[in-house]
């Protein structure tokens, strides 16, 4: 199941939206009470779809909105007025109190949509690539006793650390660089 982030001000709120998607199979959802809290698990996981009401206790949702990367989506529940209130065309709004169908719906589609962005975001590495990658993983895997993850986490650091694509950093694990 695929991960949204829910965050509104109050408990109460969050849980709601947690019990509607995660009963409905939806989504699982991480709780946050923060602008800070989402932009930190955003730069973190792999997020398309966040949830929260008008504002949050350190920053109001548009303002969230702009920091989070451009596969991100917003879906904004606030009652109607506040709703008006939103500038910005790029989210996505549903009055409360919200039906859960259309909370179900909503978020389905903005997860749809989440992917079919990333798609065109994210860079595709030819199957050359991918198997140089693999390569560099099993070899720290077997030379530093690292897990899978483990290993990909080294190539993506080490990557981002000197400011060059994974594929070249794999090329210098395996001595071909």
């Amino acid at each position: 199941m695929e991960s949204v982030i829910v965050a509104f001000e109050s408990d109460r709120s969050c849980e709601r939206i947690r019990d509607i998607l995660e009963t409905s199979g939806t989504a699982a959802c991480i709780l946050c009470h923060s602008a800070a809290e989402v932009k930190r698990i955003v730069s973190k996981q792999r997020i398309t779809t966040v949830i929260c009401g008008f504002k949050l206790p350190d920053q109001p949702a548009e303002a969230l909105f702009e920091d989070l990367p451009p596969t991100c989506s917003m879906l904004m529940v606030a009652v109607q007025g506040m709703l008006d209130l939103c500038q910005n065309d790029d989210i996505f709004r549903l009055a409360s109190p919200v039906r859960r169908g259309d909370l179900v719906a909503s978020v389905r589609l903005l997860l749809q949509m989440g992917h079919r962005l990333e798609k065109f975001v994210r860079p595709q590495r030819s199957q050359e690539e991918e198997n140089l990658i693999r390569s560099a993983k099993e070899l720290l895997m077997d030379r530093n006793g690292m897990t899978e993850e483990q290993a990909h986490r080294f190539l993506q650091k080490k990557s981002m650390d000197s400011g060059v694509k994974m594929v070249q950093t794999a090329r210098l694990v395996l001595g071909m660089g």
